[in-house]
């Protein structure tokens, strides 16, 4: 997706607003349909983190999205956005690359990679 305050394309995880009367759940799944054309069976609340508290209270709510199946919803991106699967076990191969860098992304893939990681051992 094209990130304007850094002026390039970055690779990042769907995320978006919790519309009136939704729960944080239904809303993931409403953005990942919008967004990346999946939704998900099974959705788990991880977390929920601050990009910086002492600023903003805005706040992130990390979910884990599992078995997931092709849907899709229109949603109000100003240009299709390309989904680029990558694998978990991977990121630091992503953040190599230079093409991740928003902080929420990153923090909420380390702890998905870590509690999946705690699930298989």
């Amino acid at each position: 997706e094209y990130a304007t305050g850094v002026g390039r394309y970055e690779i990042g995880l769907p995320k978006g607003r919790i519309e009136k009367g939704e729960s944080v759940l239904i809303a993931a799944n409403r953005e990942m349909k919008e967004e990346i054309g999946f939704g998900a069976k099974t959705l788990t609340l991880l977390s929920k983190i601050s990009a910086n508290p002492a600023y903003s209270g805005q706040m992130t709510y990390v979910v884990l999205a599992e078995s997931l199946y092709p849907e899709s919803l229109e949603g109000d991106e100003p240009e299709p956005i390309e989904v680029i699967p990558w694998p978990i076990e991977e990121i630091d191969s992503l953040i190599a690359s230079g093409e991740c860098t928003e902080a929420r992304s990153l923090a909420a893939l380390y702890m998905t990679r870590d509690i999946l990681r705690r699930r298989h051992g």
